[in-house]
């Protein structure tokens, strides 16, 4: 068996990009956890203590409490313990540790590739790939919180993947209110595809702009602009979008007829939203998709990665009519909350009728091992998906569309210094060709290709960091083989 090698070397974990993901970026991520467990312990001994509430606010107090949450505090004062040690080990370029056999996928796959690093002399922090790195730390982090008792079905990033939602309620509602809007003209639409073909372009602009892993540095202001979904506002993205297949993709979706789509999701949240919404595009106003499946992590993934319990939640949060703030008097329909509960209760009608589906279970718990999802969470580029995940590929194989939302471009090119210039095609290896692909994403990593080579040169001289900003975009698209 051989997999595919690159014929460039990976990006160095040790340049500035690197530097700042290990002393910056991961330190904050870690301090998020930890806040997290803290909080959670806090509001369980309050909970405990209803008539010693002063008490247990001032010292988190554990008189009061049964033995369940006793153990689960103290469970959380000990996940805190190695999560801050992991802090302090990581700023120090400490080794990477062995994980832990905690019974669920991907331990001895990790351990070798880290034993095999560690040979190599890039075993620690800073000397690591930083693809492995990254990857590690999430398995890593799941290790723990999977030989606990108390806690093995908690996703410490969950409340800030929920505030972020709740925080993009203008634009959920703006959204749904187009989309009752489209609904209205359902018949005009199946009378004239090109203006499905518009919409469709449509739908790409919007899915390329939201992520939550990265967005430590920028402001609310920063994010509402990011989830703007007005045409002015894809029309003035336009310039920042690097490579557009969005014609090709196209001219693809037209051959099908009653065909499946995939999602292999990124973000939860507003991104998820904006992913059920294109999903319920193809479906409700095209005759060449009829099926969507949904393809999640099974753990606590980059922060903001979809889970099965996140894609479950959505649907009866967006439906709660606490969870999102009223519309703004400003908004442009006083029917905003009626067009959402619209939409949705449709969306549920697809789960019901198999139009949508996730690729597991929908109430599969975080960690559970499944052939389906296994492989997104290893420490590997996708590229060897058929030797890696043999079943998950075939799988794919049936797909007339497989649309990859991953932020991170190294999932699917690996962590690889490519020339900008390098065909997309080229640069995902043996599944170019495999199975229809459509990679959305924003630059916010190094690797960057399918560029023109003049345009890159002209932005690395511009000194701006645009290939790990997110500013700009990229729409590629690799046909199958015939």
């Amino acid at each position: 068996m051989s997999y595919f090698q690159a014929p460039y070397p990976p990006y160095d974990p040790t340049d500035k990009s690197g530097y700042e993901t290990v002393v910056k970026r991961w330190p904050v991520i870690l301090t998020t956890v930890i806040d997290n467990i803290h909080r959670t312990n806090h509001d369980v001994t309050l909970s405990g203590n209803k008539d010693t509430g002063a008490l247990a606010d001032r010292n988190d107090s554990l008189e009061g409490l049964d033995e369940n949450a006793k153990e689960r505090v103290a469970e959380g004062k000990h996940l805190i313990e190695l999560v801050s040690k992991l802090k302090y080990e990581m700023g120090r370029d400490r080794p990477l540790v062995q994980i832990p056999d905690d019974g669920e996928s991907g331990v001895e796959d990790y351990n070798t590739e880290l034993r095999k690093l560690t040979e190599e002399e890039n075993g620690t922090w800073f000397t690591a790939p930083w693809l492995f790195a990254e990857c590690y730390l999430y398995r890593l982090l799941r290790a723990w919180f999977a030989q606990t008792k108390h806690w093995r079905d908690h996703d410490p990033f969950f409340a800030s993947k929920e505030d972020s939602f709740k925080g993009s309620s203008d634009a959920v509602f703006k959204l749904a209110s187009t989309m009752r809007d489209l609904e209205a003209r359902k018949d005009e639409l199946e009378a004239d595809h090109e203006k499905i073909g518009v919409l469709f372009k449509e739908m790409i602009q919007m899915s390329l702009w939201y992520d939550l892993s990265l967005l430590t540095n920028l402001t609310q202001e920063d994010i509402r602009k990011l989830q703007s979904v007005g045409n002015d506002a894809h029309a003035e993205r336009k310039e920042f979008v690097l490579r557009d297949d969005a014609d090709a993709v196209w001219s693809h979706l037209r051959t099908m007829r009653d065909g499946r789509a995939d999602f292999v999701l990124d973000n939860s949240g507003f991104e998820l939203y904006t992913d059920l919404v294109f999903a319920d595009f193809l479906v409700t106003y095209t005759p060449y998709v009829s099926k969507v499946v949904f393809h999640p992590k099974a753990m606590p993934w980059f922060v903001s990665d979809v889970t099965p319990p996140d894609f479950k939640h959505t649907f009866s949060s967006i439906l709660s009519p606490s969870f999102f703030p009223p519309p703004s008097p400003t908004s442009p329909s006083t029917n905003s909350a009626s067009d959402l509960h619209h939409m949705v209760t449709r969306w549920k009608t697809h789960l019901s009728t198999g139009a949508f589906s996730l690729s597991v279970p929908v109430d599969t718990p975080l960690g559970a091992s499944n052939l389906q999802t296994d492989f997104w969470t290893a420490p590997h580029a996708y590229w060897d998906m058929k030797l890696r995940a043999a079943e998950l590929f075939e799988a794919l194989s049936g797909s007339g569309l497989v649309i990859f939302k991953v932020t991170f471009s190294c999932l699917l090119t690996g962590d690889v210094r490519w020339p900008a210039s390098t065909p997309f095609e080229t640069a995902i290896g043996p599944l170019s060709g495999a199975f229809p692909i459509l990679s959305l994403r924003t630059s916010k990593a190094d690797v960057v290709v399918g560029v023109d080579q003049a345009k890159a040169d002209a932005l690395d001289a511009s000194g701006e960091k645009w290939r790990v900003n997110g500013k700009y975009a990229l729409v590629s698209f690799c046909p199958r083989k015939s």
